[in-house]
């Protein structure tokens, strides 16, 4: 039995039982592959996947059970390594941090800058996705740190420690009839198509529950993923944007004004590692810049949970 026995195994599952893409995602030859797990299967005298013909259709009941054993192994061996590079290597390796378009591009920005000059031999990584593939690539060990407002505290295999809190602003054309108003309610917005994220981005779910708590039907005529897509069709006349606070610039979007609004309560933007995933020392570092009153020390422990 080997580490690479055991990857493969892994990469196997992840990669939905096809051989080929397992293969790609190891640089390694497909056949390669198949004799690895068949040596596997021989040295242990169990079969460790479902087959028709020379297609894998899954695991078997000792194949789960050796997967679980398998993700603890891998876990750790990387653990190792990063516990041996942060005595040698303290100011040098790579974070991969996987958030959305929102954080990256107007929250993320001032403490990226921190960050590169406090640890400039650290290759930082940005990835960009949807709450729920900022998650998988959090289980998967694609990244190292998560940032997002939905999805990242009803992982178990996740802890998350809140970054910050805000609020949605309502985005209109100039001289816009909302403008002129000093208390706008659901149903002044509900007078006008309204755009705004995508179903599971940015608090949208908030935006959901308001309406429907006030028993108003909202005319969405659009949804995005991002706010720089959504203030683009407000500066058409298409509708009014509901946004996150943050991604009004008052220099940069002059065609537009922003309202400051509570009607969708307060949301929070968690900031997550996965369980048993030990960080290396600037990445801690990198959490303490985003939140400084981040509980670090339950980030740690939480690399070693207790049985």
């Amino acid at each position: 039995m080997n580490f690479q026995q055991l990857r493969i195994i892994r990469e196997t599952v992840r990669q939905n039982f096809n051989l080929t893409e397992a293969s790609a995602a190891l640089y390694t030859s497909q056949s390669g592959v198949s004799k690895h797990i068949k040596d596997l299967e021989d040295e242990l005298g169990v079969q460790l996947f479902v087959r028709k013909g020379k297609r894998l259709l899954g695991l078997t009941e000792p194949g789960q059970a050796l997967l679980n054993i398998v993700e603890r192994m891998l876990i750790d061996a990387d653990n190792i390594k990063r516990l041996a590079d942060d005595f040698n290597q303290k100011d040098e390796g790579t974070l991969t941090i996987a958030t959305t378009h929102t954080q990256a591009r107007y929250v993320l920005p001032p403490i990226v800058n921190l960050f590169k000059k406090e640890f400039p031999k650290v290759h930082l990584i940005l990835q960009q996705g949807s709450p729920l593939e900022i998650a998988e690539m959090l289980l998967t060990g694609k990244a190292d740190i998560g940032i997002a407002t939905e999805s990242l505290t009803t992982e178990e295999n996740l802890i998350s420690v809140p970054y910050y809190t805000w609020h949605h602003s309502i985005i209109t054309p100039p001289n816009h009839p909302l403008t002129q108003q000093k208390d706008i309610q659901l149903t002044d917005l509900a007078k006008y198509p309204l755009i705004t994220y995508h179903g599971g981005f940015t608090g949208r779910s908030k935006i959901d529950q308001a309406f429907t708590d006030a028993k108003i039907d909202a005319d969405i005529v659009m949804s995005a993923l991002d706010a720089d897509v959504i203030k683009t069709y407000v500066e058409l006349g298409m509708g009014v944007g509901i946004v996150h606070d943050v991604a009004y610039d008052q220099e940069r979007d002059y065609r537009l004004e922003q309202i400051e609004t509570e009607l969708f309560g307060t949301n929070t933007t968690w900031i997550a590692v996965r369980k048993s995933h030990l960080l290396r020392g600037y990445g801690y570092e990198f959490i303490s810049l985003c939140s400084p009153d981040a509980d670090t020390q339950a980030l740690k422990k939480a690399a070693y949970p207790e049985d």
